[in-house]
């Protein structure tokens, strides 16, 4: 299904500033679909064909009207009247009586939506009126403030251009609560789930009728500095978002200043308790910093772990088969601390596989070519593993290029290993590497028998079982080797069993 800016571009000849005006309406039209407790549809000029419905949005404050989505949809001589008249006007236009729509009368109007004082859409507003009843204080309340932003829309004065686009998770909708301040910014009506709010916050007494800077700057004067924006929210002289906190609790705020004929005459706050949420953020940023000193903790131990056993090589004769075993061993284990290093960076259990093999194969290159001009090129891209995984396929890499540098290249007095990688996916949905390491070095010797051949390819053809995987070695022409396993990865995000 197209995006609305797909849908946009190809059935209209709007600028591309224009387009975007209508992304930032729709972005935030729930809240004007559950302030006036109905459906809104956004309809867009279609010439001789009539006007084409590119978005709809339901509200979650009251029951809807439309059943089925209607994007996409025609409009019937009937209505093309209602949306030919706002569009052309440039006014609001209601209908003089419902329309019945299933035995549920429904009461529509146009809005159009205007933008540098041209017209570009118009959006209808479906309200079902078998659902309403006396209208409470909050009911006309939030349908007094829906109209004020519907006028706002029609005399091009919203969405504000200048607000804020990123939202941090909790951003207040209509249903956590709303406050309307008047033009001096002293509250005129508080929801009850608003109250309860700044009541968690810590204020005690009435909220209506106070002016809401004094009762957050009451709440606030012993807290640690607050976000600068928060004069402005709580005063409703800009749309903006901020976050107040006050003894233990956090409350989500947003304002939307009321504007008539360009003059400011309020303001709609929206406020979220946003405690229990903040307090779950703090304990996935605590555990995902544990985590990650955990891991910076291993790689250090690892490291004094492989000095150990640097010092206790030094202590034999160069050559000696316990020297070269120990020296071996350093080695692993720097292949494990450069993987927990990785991890030790990151915010998860996955790692970029792609700087851990271009900086171990550059280790061991460079160490082999005091003694020998050997290159090394990395081709394709291992891409996100998790950390099991990525610690068996490092040691696997380093093994088998190691062993290409030492047997292979060290015989001929050089050349070049190559490494690559690539993903794909199986029948059965898993996901696969395929990494190829090739040298044109001196080959496999005669009596070349994996798994009995020494310990670093007894170690590689385990670590390959361990990653649900299989191994080949084979002549590479004209010369060298070409090493090939394929590894079956574990799903990202989950156990992989």
């Amino acid at each position: 299904m197209p995006t609305l800016n797909e849908v946009l571009q190809s059935a209209t000849d709007l600028a591309p500033a224009e387009v975007e005006w209508l992304q930032l309406l729709v972005g935030d039209w729930q809240l004007i679909s559950d302030l006036s407790f109905g459906d809104l549809v956004l309809w867009v000029p279609g010439g001789l064909e009539g006007w084409l419905a590119v978005a709809h949005v339901r509200p979650t404050t009251g029951q809807m009207v439309f059943f089925e989505d209607v994007v996409g949809r025609r409009t019937h001589r009937g209505r093309q009247s209602l949306l030919d008249q706002a569009y052309l006007d440039q006014r609001i236009v209601r209908e003089k009586d419902p329309i019945f729509r299933d035995d549920m009368p429904v009461r529509e109007e146009a809005i159009p939506v205007v933008r540098q004082g041209r017209a570009l859409a118009v959006i209808t507003r479906h309200t079902n009126l078998a659902a309403m009843r006396t209208p409470s204080r909050l009911e006309l309340t939030y349908q007094a403030l829906a109209d004020a932003m519907a006028r706002m829309i029609a005399a091009g004065e919203f969405p504000n251009t200048s607000a804020p686009t990123g939202q941090r998770r909790g951003a207040p909708r209509v249903g956590d609560g709303v406050i309307r301040l008047d033009v001096n910014g002293i509250v005129s009506y508080a929801s009850p789930n608003a109250l309860s709010a700044v009541h968690r916050l810590g204020h005690v007494g009435d909220v209506i009728g106070e002016l809401l800077a004094k009762v957050v700057a009451d709440l606030l004067r012993d807290e640690a500095p607050v976000d600068e924006s928060l004069a402005l929210v709580v005063t409703g002289r800009a749309p903006w978002r901020t976050e107040v906190t006050s003894r233990g609790a956090s409350v989500s705020m947003r304002a939307i200043p009321l504007t008539e004929g360009g003059n400011r005459i309020g303001a709609l706050l929206l406020l979220r308790d946003v405690s229990e949420l903040r307090r779950r953020e703090l304990e996935l940023l605590t555990k995902d910093a544990t985590i990650r000193e955990i891991h910076h903790r291993v790689k250090n131990n690892l490291q004094t772990v492989a000095a150990l056993l640097r010092l206790q090589a030094r202590r034999l004769p160069e050559g000696e088969a316990g020297r070269v075993a120990l020296e071996e061993a350093v080695r692993r284990v720097g292949v494990i601390a450069l993987v927990h290093e990785t991890l030790s960076q990151g915010f998860d259990e996955t790692v970029d596989f792609d700087d851990i093999a271009v900086r171990g194969l550059q280790a061991i290159t460079e160490v082999a070519k005091i003694e020998h001009p050997i290159s090394s090129q990395l081709h394709g891209s291992f891409g996100t593993l998790r950390a099991e995984d990525a610690t068996a396929l490092a040691m696997v890499l380093s093994e088998l290029i190691q062993n290409a540098v030492e047997h292979g290249l060290a015989e001929t007095g050089g050349g070049t290993v190559e490494v690559t990688a690539q993903r794909s996916t199986d029948d059965r949905g898993d996901e696969l590497l395929t990494v190829t390491i090739t040298d044109d070095g001196a080959g496999l010797p005669g009596d070349f028998k994996p798994g009995g051949s020494g310990l670093g390819t007894q170690i590689v053809q385990s670590l390959v079982q361990d990653l649900r995987g299989r191994i080949s070695w084979d002549a590479a022409k004209p010369r060298g080797t070409r090493v090939r396993f394929i590894a079956r990865l574990r799903p990202l995000g989950r156990d992989g069993g």
